[in-house]
């Protein structure tokens, strides 16, 4: 089963994005889901088995420009997470495909998302669900 999260589940959905974005510290991440949560033109969804949550996606409109696309806004995924032993069960196109529901219903033409050059999986799982590459970039900086 796929729900819509909010600011409820913000617990659920934490304890699952600290398992991907790990660099962050569990209360950022849920300061910064709340904040999402009460702008609007955010959504997420947890995957449930058996009433555990497995799985979330995060998706978002976006209307700034999206690298390749030709409308605004676009729907983006901005997220997208299963737990190790949950994977290869078709969980993460469920939540997608929620996403992109989402995105259609709130005006949108278009999807995007994007990965880490070095996510081999991440850029796997694109192309398994028809995302088409645009482009690839590697961003740099220093201090001056």
């Amino acid at each position: 089963m796929v729900q819509k999260a909010g600011k409820n589940e913000l617990e659920a959905l934490t304890n699952l994005a600290i398992l991907m974005w790990d660099s962050y510290s569990a209360n950022e991440l849920a300061n910064e889901f709340s904040d999402i949560i009460s702008k609007g033109d955010a959504q997420f969804f947890l995957k449930l088995e058996h009433d555990v949550p497995v799985g979330f996606a995060q998706c978002q409109l976006r209307y700034d420009y999206v690298e390749g696309t030709k409308t605004t806004p676009v729907g983006y995924l901005e997220g997208i997470f299963i737990k190790d032993g949950y994977r290869g069960k078709g969980y993460a196109k469920e939540l997608l495909a929620e996403c992109e529901a989402w995105a259609k219903d709130n005006g949108c033409l278009e999807f995007a998302s994007d990965c880490e050059i070095d996510n081999i999986g991440s850029f796997h799982f694109h192309k398994a669900m028809n995302f088409t590459e645009v482009n690839r970039i590697i961003c740099f900086t220093k201090v001056l």
